[in-house]
């Protein structure tokens, strides 16, 4: 059995980072968070405009998210700063989260009294919980233990012709070794989910993946819209991809060629072992972040045109078939399989490459994002605000 070097969670989960996530509830204690942020250093915060004036399932999704994300195994301790009045429940939170067995604190504005002794007292907690979290050590883990997220944004006619599929070489290696690959973006496979219906388990699962396609393709049309209108969006058609239909097929080759084991929805919690599909936005930041309060653990993301995004708790590999891309954006850029298109590179070689970047980046490597400190972070939204 392969083994990595990880921390080891108390109910079982693994790490790859070890991270003190600063948790706002609600978008009136953004600044305390950041505030914090910048005071204890190797921490990071989470900025959002959501947490009040939010009813039903969108209240619930701001929840979830912000719960799977202090969930995430790349979070070893969590710190959760409140209003005091919001819909989000701050105590609910923290007991949602400390299920892992993971360090929690909770304090809100209103009692600490106002922002600056809020800020005050959150240093103090923050110093003292990243102390105990430095004291932490990785230990051999199981690779199998290991999930990976595949993205594709920015993308140009390289992408379905190189790094996507080379990234499906990828995944299909990380399955082989009894790891897990989430894909997502069901806005990107719409005109290819009949291809990937028919790599479904079973036909409940068939059935699921083209539920989900119809009731998106049925929100479009009730809103007046046309898809052609953001996709392809005015980058990819400059970029050489003149239909959706073209750029679903090149997307959809990025998960490799294992069965699809089931769908969930945006931000649950991924299962172990194999192929998962999740029901999330094709926008880049809300996707990703769905995928990491799901617990995966890295995400790689193939851009044609390029794109610095990162990710607030997962490291997010840039992946890019285009040398121009990879020249123009070297800052940015992990793994460059341009030479696929000269023919001095091969499908197999280039999956390797990324494979190797995967593993590396499990056992700390810092990924490009990291060291520019990306750490963006965006819910997905349902309902209109109050």
């Amino acid at each position: 059995m392969r083994t990595i070097l990880a921390y080891e969670r108390p109910n079982g989960d693994i790490g790859i980072r070890n991270h003190l996530l600063i948790i706002p509830t609600v978008i009136c204690a953004n600044q305390v968070c950041n505030r914090m942020m910048q005071m204890v250093p190797d921490t990071i915060s989470i900025p959002h405009q959501h947490g009040c004036s939010q009813i039903g399932a969108d209240k619930d999704r701001t929840f979830d998210v912000l719960a799977g994300t202090g969930m995430n195994p790349n979070v070893g301790g969590v710190i959760i700063v409140s209003l005091g009045c919001e819909v989000v429940d701050p105590t609910a939170l923290a007991d949602t989260i400390r299920q892992t067995g993971k360090l929690v604190e909770v304090f809100d504005i209103q009692s600490a009294g106002g922002s600056v002794k809020a800020i005050q007292h959150g240093v103090e907690v923050a110093r003292r919980m990243k102390a105990e979290l430095d004291q932490q050590v990785k230990v051999p883990v199981p690779l199998s233990k290991l999930k990976v997220a595949v993205k594709c944004g920015g993308s140009d006619a390289t992408s379905g012709l190189s790094s996507n599929p080379a990234l499906g070489q990828a995944a299909d290696s990380l399955i082989g070794e009894g790891g897990t690959i989430i894909i997502g973006e069901t806005t990107e496979i719409i005109g290819a989910e009949h291809v990937l219906a028919e790599r479904c388990a079973d036909e409940a699962v068939s059935t699921k993946l083209y539920a989900i396609v119809d009731r998106f393709e049925k929100e479009v049309e009730r809103m007046g819209a046309d898809m052609r209108g953001g996709n392809p969006s005015p980058g990819n058609i400059a970029g050489g991809l003149s239909t959706i239909e073209e750029k679903s097929l090149g997307c959809i080759s990025k998960c490799g060629t294992a069965p699809i084991e089931a769908i969930i929805d945006y931000a649950e919690k991924i299962p172990e072992h194999g192929l998962y599909f999740m029901d999330s936005p094709g926008n880049d930041i809300e996707c990703v972040s769905g995928m990491a309060a799901g617990g995966a653990h890295i995400v790689c993301f193939t851009t044609g045109r390029g794109t610095p995004t990162g990710a607030a708790v997962v490291p997010v590999i840039k992946i890019t078939g285009n040398k121009r891309t990879f020249k123009l954006m070297e800052d940015n850029m992990d793994v460059d399989v341009s030479d696929m298109l000269t023919g001095t590179l091969s499908l197999s070689q280039a999956g390797e490459r990324i494979w190797q970047e995967i593993t590396e980046v499990a056992e700390g490597k810092w990924t490009k994002a990291e060291h520019l400190g990306h750490q963006e972070f965006s819910i997905n939204r349902i309902g209109p605000s109050l």
